[in-house]
């Protein structure tokens, strides 16, 4: 059976009782933030979009009354196709509300149009933004339509009249949605870094705006806000839209046109600032709730027995600061002191024996370096720290031509010589490793792939300088690989240094070559 001691006891206790307070309070006041930041956020879109739906309401009342003032002039004109041009050219550029300008006689044959690049004047247009201004002779804003040009379009009309009543056609504007325009300038203007952003529809449930314009024309259902706004109600909601995302939205029609603007704002992007709010709230009362803790935690030990020390340190025996926790332990009894002194005594010699076994089991014995599987470990930690590091790899030219001239005993003796080098070349944080063989390797922290080349040349014109055990130099072939840069694993990095090293002597031997960096 677990039982509990008198301290944990203690510190169950308070511990408890501590954050359930902090919990709960911190709970309620999250959730009352949360609730007031929404409720504003809703508000705030719900103005926002009725802001820019009268706005855009006023644009379009502006766009029709610009057209109706040249409609006004242009009867006179209608025998002179200069002059029709002018006036379309003017209005074009005179406010940009139109991407294109056009007059058109009752049979649907455009008399002149601006911009001249688009090449219509002449031709006849039978599309339906086109069909309707014929039909009912009033001034008109379409419903958005494909044009002839496959452009999705909204157009904009004003009938023309003789003094006697006569019709004569209609002066028109087009918008076209899917490129730049007025329209995108009024709403884009107010798009903000906040995550919010805004939409407009049509009565068909039809993007005529989006900051996406690659989803301008398309049809959305299953949007409440959407279904509200078409239905001619102005307000706000919280909501999933049709891209699966929380939203708080605001909404408003526009009376002119029947459509509708949507304002909204992701929810977790609104309660972002909560968070971090939270967050520094908790930081702050971090301190104070530690210091209680520490207190608690000061009595429970003042009544707690010492053993307790002892049997938790005692669980710990391969910890490195096992034997300094052990000996700050306050036997003040005599039953403590001695079970202090034997665990002591027995951790002591397990210690020794470890360690022993620790340094034989990743040492080389014949050069004192590391062997392969402290490499391996060492490249390990490395890696899940992701500390860059650089790999020399090298080994001996013709070193069977060194033993089979000299024997194993001065070959054993040429391996240690170049031992030496390479530790006496190295920093204090690099490691020095006998891979296998007459085969080494260097692994470098924190070491660039050409600092790595440059310690790799040093040591082969330092070893080719200088006469080994033999009586003679020896030269070397190195391979330099780096990690992350030649290689995304330990594995492969060690594979690239082998590779260039194979290279080195492929291409005669005593020389440095570096491996391919990654792509």
């Amino acid at each position: 059976m677990i039982k509990i001691t008198l301290r944990q006891l203690i510190l169950l206790l308070a511990l408890s009782m501590a954050l359930l307070t902090l919990g709960y309070t911190l709970y309620a006041s999250y959730q009352t933030q949360r609730d007031l930041l929404m409720r504003l956020e809703l508000e705030n879109n719900y103005a926002y979009a009725t802001k820019l739906a009268s706005s855009t309401d006023n644009f379009l009342a502006a766009a029709q009354q610009q057209l109706a003032f040249s409609a006004n002039l242009l009867p006179p004109l209608m025998a002179h196709p200069a002059s029709l041009v002018a006036e379309t050219e003017r209005l074009k550029r005179q406010t940009n509300s139109f991407n294109s300008v056009m007059v058109i006689r009752p049979d649907g044959r455009i008399l002149a149009s601006s911009p001249a690049s688009l090449h219509l004047t002449g031709t006849r247009l039978d599309s339906a933004g086109f069909r309707e201004a014929l039909a009912k002779r009033k001034p008109l804003i379409s419903p958005p339509y494909i044009a002839s040009t496959g452009r999705l379009v909204i157009f904009i009309s004003h009938p023309l009249f003789a003094r006697n009543g006569r019709y004569l056609g209609y002066l028109g504007g087009t918008i076209y949605l899917h490129e730049q325009n007025i329209l995108q300038s009024l709403l884009g203007e107010n798009h903000y870094r906040d995550g919010s952003y805004l939409y407009v529809v049509d009565n068909k449930r039809r993007l005529i705006y989006h900051r996406d314009t690659a989803r301008v024309g398309t049809v959305v259902n299953g949007n409440p806000a959407i279904e509200a706004v078409i239905a001619g109600r102005a307000g706000s909601q919280r909501l999933i839209n049709s891209r699966h995302v929380d939203m708080l939205a605001g909404y408003a029609p526009m009376h002119l046109t029947q459509w509708g603007i949507v304002a909204q704002r992701p929810t977790a992007d609104t309660l972002d600032g909560l968070n971090a709010l939270m967050l520094s709230i908790i930081r702050h009362a971090a301190p104070f709730f530690l210091l209680s803790v520490l207190g608690v935690w000061w009595i429970s030990r003042v009544i707690a027995q010492p053993l307790s020390r002892l049997a938790a340190t005692a669980r710990d025996w391969d910890s490195p600061a096992a034997t300094e926790e052990i000996n700050q332990v306050r036997a003040w009894y005599d039953e403590a002191d001695k079970l202090k002194r034997a665990v002591l005594a027995g951790l002591g010699r397990i210690n020794q024996k470890l360690g022993r076994l620790n340094v034989e089991n990743v040492t080389d014995e014949l050069t004192g370096l590391i062997n392969r599987r402290g490499m391996q470990a060492t490249l390990a930690q490395w890696q899940a720290e992701l500390r860059p590091f650089a790999v020399i790899a090298m080994d001996i030219d013709h070193f069977k031509w060194v033993n089979d001239r000299h024997g194993h005993d001065v070959g054993d003796l040429v391996l240690q010589y170049l031992a030496r080098q390479m530790c006496e070349g190295s920093r204090s944080d690099d490691q020095v490793c006998r891979s296998g063989g007459e085969e080494f390797c260097m692994l470098l922290p924190g070491c660039s792939l050409d600092m790595a080349i440059q310690i790799a040349e040093r040591l082969r014109e330092r070893i080719a300088a200088t006469n080994c055990p033999t009586g003679e130099p020896v030269t070397l072939s190195l391979g330099v690989a780096h990690w992350p840069g030649s290689a995304g694993t330990v594995t492969a990095v060690l594979k690239a240094a082998d590779e260039a090293l194979y290279l080195a002597k492929h291409n005669g031997r005593n020389r440095v070559e570096m491996a391919a960096t990654e792509k």
